[in-house]
């Protein structure tokens, strides 16, 4: 009798467990079948900022048949191009290249009929660097005045005569992740009221990489400044 009911023990307690562990295994697979349910959405955050530095690589030119006059003027208009650069209050952000001279009677191509009206070419370069973006405007609209001295200035770079740069991103990159996240999660609700189902918390992220760009091809100094994230949100019922 002792025997039996030993027995009976024995088979309730084993009954028991094994319940307890289907109740187990069952949460365990409608937990997984949950955060197996989610929903990618793309964030979007975009600003205008302006600006804050400038660079203006330029270059002057100087041709003559008389090599001590061609060293005398590239002189003389090295200083009256300084002088123009110290008035317009570029005392310490601008730099000067080594002047080249060049002879076109050592060229060694082209037509042998072929002459240069001036055989000597001398051209100096000059690069302004500055935070002060009107300043350099201001000096733009003022070059002119170095015509009537018999200079002219042209940029080195001719796609693009003054080069704009932003170069403060780190100051409004956690804002802007900020506003790519919540944006994500506003298209994130959206999807889900249409499925009927509520937003949960974040499963994955991928910050994507800020993009820099003019506004457009004539406001250079002004700047669009883009990120896109990608999120996993979880979806619960």
């Amino acid at each position: 009798m002792r025997l039996n009911i030993t027995y009976i023990l024995i088979a309730l307690i084993l009954s028991v467990g094994i319940i307890l562990a289907g109740n187990l295994v069952g949460k365990m697979h409608l937990n997984g079948l949950k955060y197996q349910r989610y929903v990618s959405v793309k964030g979007l955050a975009e600003r205008e900022v302006d600006a804050n530095l400038a660079i203006w690589p330029f270059r002057m030119t100087i041709a003559s048949n008389d090599l001590n006059l061609l060293q005398k003027k590239l002189e003389n208009d090295s200083r009256i191009i300084l002088n123009f650069l110290s008035e317009e209050g570029f005392d310490s952000e601008f730099s000067t290249g080594v002047a080249e001279i060049q002879d076109s009677q050592t060229f060694n191509y082209g037509s042998p009929n072929q002459s240069n009206s001036l055989r000597y070419i001398a051209r100096k370069d000059f690069t302004i660097r500055t935070p002060d973006i009107p300043k350099l405007h201001r000096a733009l609209g003022n070059i002119s005045s170095l015509i009537g001295k018999g200079i002219v200035l042209e940029s080195k770079n001719q796609w693009q005569g003054v080069e704009y740069l932003f170069t403060d991103l780190n100051e409004i990159k956690p804002g802007m992740i900020e506003e790519a996240t919540k944006n994500a999660r506003e298209a994130a609700q959206k999807f889900a009221q249409d499925a009927g189902s509520k937003v949960g918390k974040i499963k994955s992220a991928n910050q994507g990489l800020f993009t820099i760009s003019d506004r457009d091809i004539n406001t250079g100094y002004i700047k669009n400044v883009r990120i896109v994230n990608t999120i996993d949100f979880y979806l619960e019922d």
